[in-house]
């Protein structure tokens, strides 16, 4: 009986320390952010499981351009959520010197553009960065738009391929027309990022 007491009075003093146990606190869910391919291989995985769209962000390192975009435009909600819905968005260093297989062809780096050949063929060798290239599902009819692009501008080109508006419909006439919904948030700062020359120390 003593020791049935002694049991007893030892779980009525723990129960406070168990009443007193925080709960963890919740877990703050991670922004949204574009959901990047940075494998060729995947990606024609991903397209043969599932034909899609897609939007590749040809880059470099050294391009100030590249990174500005990259913190402004492919930061906003509004484009986020339609390149995940619409497309297969895949990041690409045009520099890489790595061996690509696509498509039954290999690309390697090529000295003479300073690029790989993929991106070479991708941009028909006009190598201005950053570069869009959109091609449709299965890879189909692969365009190349160069330049940097703020929300304004990319939210036009992105629904019409997204929403196949190009079956009916010619850009010139569906850029004139077309009434942005997205949000641009304030007017972006369209300085200049400081200039880095290809041959700088990455």
């Amino acid at each position: 009986m003593k020791r049935i007491l002694l049991f007893a009075l030892g779980i009525l003093m723990m129960s406070p320390v168990i009443a007193k146990k925080k709960t963890p606190a919740p877990v703050a869910p991670k922004p949204a952010e574009i959901h990047w391919i940075t494998s060729i291989d995947e990606l024609q995985a991903k397209m043969q499981a599932n034909p899609k769209k897609v939007y590749m962000d040809v880059y470099t390192d050294w391009c100030g351009w590249c990174k500005k975009m990259d913190a402004t435009t492919f930061q906003n909600p509004d484009v986020i959520k339609y390149i995940n819905n619409n497309f297969y968005a895949v990041r690409f260093n045009a520099e890489s010197k790595d061996v690509i297989h696509f498509q039954g062809k290999e690309y390697s780096f090529n000295p003479q553009y300073k690029a790989n050949t993929f991106a070479v063929e991708l941009m028909k060798g006009q190598m201005s960065y950053p570069t869009a290239v959109v091609m449709m599902e299965n890879f189909q009819n692969p365009q190349a738009i160069a330049g940097y692009m703020d929300v304004k501008q990319i939210e036009p080109l992105l629904t019409y391929l997204g929403d196949n508006m190009y079956k009916h419909q010619p850009w010139d006439a569906y850029q004139k027309s077309y009434k942005t919904t997205w949000d641009h948030g304030a007017a972006q700062d369209m300085t200049a990022p400081p200039h880095v020359s290809p041959d700088s120390p990455k």
